[in-house]
């Protein structure tokens, strides 16, 4: 089971209310599972319950997100329709006391594992896309993002760099065929992003961080968007698709580093 901890908590009261509220249904649904006297009949009205207050969910922060115009919103239907898909592929009507127990433990697992996953690695970045016309510099690596950490800090530098070149392209008036420059910055992006996840995970591992699996989680979750970029469909709107590749990594990554990066101590 998973517990709705403080690093799930997105700053939006209603959302992380409804979040805590789903943790605590598949919880309760997870403990009823596990008394011997326990029926499939008790635990699948919770599930169907669960299921019910999960789509509710789902239309109050899709409503949200498209009241702030949050350009992750296509994303997040994406997501939440593959969560009804695989709950709907479970026939509860058909459970009984022989087979159920399995198959709602399985579903109940599911379900966890997916709540967690999806707050982590996509509801946390809600409304949180910057501007990028304000007067501050959104490419410096400020004070504000220093850990203190040495290596951390110097890659976290890097990742801001790559992004600011990846701006700049964008605006180079002087290269009208961009596909070639946009393969090799997301190359590098891919490569140097992951070597950063593996530093900063072995560094909280050394010094037994307890946040290194909501670290992991959040990580991933960044890994498998880059991995889900389709370089031909960019081939057909270059400007557009690296305006919006900037606008997710800047907001993504100050984001990350403001939630989640600054809680992590220094060795001592």
């Amino acid at each position: 089971m998973y517990q709705f901890t403080e690093d799930c908590r997105i700053g939006i009261p209603e959302i992380d209310e409804e979040h805590k509220k789903l943790f605590q249904m598949v919880n309760e649904a997870f403990v009823l599972l596990a008394e011997p006297s326990a029926t499939v009949v008790g635990v699948k009205n919770l599930v169907l319950a669960l299921k019910k207050y999960a789509a509710t969910h789902f239309i109050h922060e899709e409503a949200y997100m498209d009241e702030i115009k949050d350009p992750e919103l296509p994303r997040q239907k994406k997501e939440h329709e593959q969560f009804k898909e695989k709950v709907n592929e479970v026939d509860l009507e058909a459970l009984n006391d022989e087979n159920g127990k399995e198959v709602l433990t399985e579903l109940l697992e599911f379900l966890s594992r997916w709540l967690y996953h999806h707050i982590l690695g996509s509801d946390t970045m809600i409304g949180k896309m910057p501007a990028l016309d304000e007067e501050e510099d959104p490419f410096a690596f400020t004070e504000k993002y220093k850990l203190g950490v040495e290596l951390i800090d110097s890659e976290h530098q890097r990742l801001f760099e790559i992004i600011r070149e990846t701006n700049e392209l964008t605006n180079d008036v002087l290269f009208n065929d961009k596909y070639d420059d946009i393969k090799k910055i997301i190359s590098e992006l891919k490569d140097y992003t992951i070597k950063h996840f593996g530093d900063e995970e072995e560094y909280m591992e050394k010094i037994g961080y307890s946040g290194l699996e909501a670290q992991k989680v959040a990580h991933q979750a960044f890994v498998d968007r880059l991995n889900e970029v389709n370089l031909e469909a960019v081939d057909g709107d270059q400007e557009g698709y690296l305006h919006e590749l900037i606008e997710f990594l800047l907001g993504w990554l100050a984001n990350h580093i403001l939630k989640m990066d600054k809680k992590i101590p220094m060795e001592e």
